[in-house]
């Protein structure tokens, strides 16, 4: 029997992983211990769960356990790392050709996690360099290479793009940066514990990820702090008590740590054949929906896509109409909701998608259990709920007589 509503929102958080569960509860009752207390026993096994944690979280993604700092998820660890590196690695102002404290690279499509830390260090001093992508929304290494001056200090980009799936070319970039002796860092929320990730091997000097985006708990995250050649230095952000490292303090959360490296242990083992399944399960959707309905749009590059995510909008459909019809099926709409009005998603707008076709668009995210019945039942209902509405709409009418849309003068009132 199927369960509604199905859950195809992994892009926004993912279900705990009941093992994750099981390794985290003995940290809520008999090992409750601060990991700062090094004087007895609870502080022992409180301190021995972090290390272990340490060792798992720095294995799924190539590093030495020494440079993972614990977060409280990726949003502090991109302003760890953005704001930490610029404070850090400032120019002097005279030795700066625009007079600023030094030049930054990011996307225009970025998460607002990066897009905010870069717009704060620009209104204090810093050049920041916004890219436009291409309608693929990939990010180059060329486009970088084309931005980069004497006095870029940190290049910050996603290893992938979390509405679309689109992925960036992060080997390629960090090449780039260390032969011009430039930090790179990635929010690599969307792309870690779905795909294989080494930061030796790619030359990363920063790297952020989340529990709740690798079936972990939420409120717990990691920053890969790369710790020779070169050995990356940050202006902590936290003050006061000196835990990781110094970089940031505050009482560990003992308990979302273990549960986060349990996560990242999991991640490891199971990436391979996940990835597999769920490749499999977007190939069959976006197929089935485009075979179904005309007038539908994959966004982002055809193949540079996470293998879970698909981004896709339907012409001649009202957005908000979209997601009433299909609120079975939990899922993310190309609208972002403000206090006024829906406004299209500033990642599809970035890509130079129409408001028309953004306000029609679905994230729909597969993980760990979705099923091929769970699928079957989306593509139906969202084919279904697309009918329904085309019917109404004299636009689609118009669209289906051969009469081009864009040719019509409107009268004006």
């Amino acid at each position: 029997m199927l369960k509604l509503p199905i859950y195809l929102d992994h892009a926004a958080t993912t279900p705990c992983d009941p093992r994750v569960v099981e390794a985290m509860l003995p940290y809520f009752t008999e090992k409750f211990g601060n990991a700062g207390s090094r004087n007895h026993k609870f502080g022992w096994e409180a301190e021995a769960g972090i290390d272990k944690a340490r060792e798992q979280a720095a294995s799924l993604i190539g590093a030495n356990e020494k440079e993972i700092i614990f977060t409280s998820g990726s949003t502090e660890g991109n302003n760890l790392a953005i704001k930490g590196a610029a404070e850090m690695y400032e120019k002097k102002p005279a030795g700066s050709p625009g007079g600023g404290r030094g030049h930054i690279i990011t996307a225009i499509h970025e998460h607002k996690a990066v897009l905010d830390p870069c717009k704060r260090l620009q209104k204090e001093g810093f050049d920041v360099t916004f890219l436009e992508p291409p309608r693929d929304g990939v990010i180059t290494a060329e486009a970088v290479k084309a931005a980069m001056r004497d006095d870029t200090i940190l290049v910050t980009l996603m290893w992938a793009n979390n509405e679309l799936g689109t992925i960036n070319e992060v080997p390629e970039i960090g090449k780039l940066c260390k032969s011009r002796s430039v930090l790179l860092h990635t929010d690599a929320t969307q792309w870690v514990g779905k795909m294989p990730t080494n930061v030796e091997r790619d030359n990363i000097d920063l790297l952020t990820w989340s529990g709740h985006k690798v079936y972990g708990p939420k409120g717990v995250g990691a920053l890969y702090v790369r710790r020779r050649n070169p050995r990356v230095r940050l202006v902590a952000q936290i003050e006061g008590g000196g835990q990781e490292r110094g970089y940031r303090s505050g009482t560990q959360n003992v308990t979302g740590i273990v549960g986060f490296g349990a996560a990242c242990e999991l991640c490891m083992r199971e990436m391979d054949a996940d990835g597999a399944r769920l490749l499999k399960l977007r190939q069959k959707m976006e197929t089935e929906l485009t075979k179904a309905l005309d007038v539908t749009q994959i966004n982002g590059h055809q193949d540079r896509r996470l293998p879970h995510i698909l981004n896709i909008s339907f012409g001649f459909v009202e957005g908000e109409g979209l997601m009433m019809a299909i609120k079975e099926i939990a899922c993310s709409s190309g609208s972002a909701c403000t206090s006024a009005s829906l406004e299209p998603s500033y990642v599809l707008k970035a890509l130079g998608i129409g408001d028309d076709l953004a306000h029609s668009s679905l994230r729909l995210s597969m993980g760990r259990w979705t099923t091929d019945e769970q699928v079957d039942y989306a593509i139906a209902k969202i084919t279904e709920a697309v009918k329904k509405l085309r019917v109404l709409s004299p636009l689609y009418d118009m669209h289906m007589e051969g009469i081009d849309i864009n040719t019509i003068q409107w009268a004006a009132h």
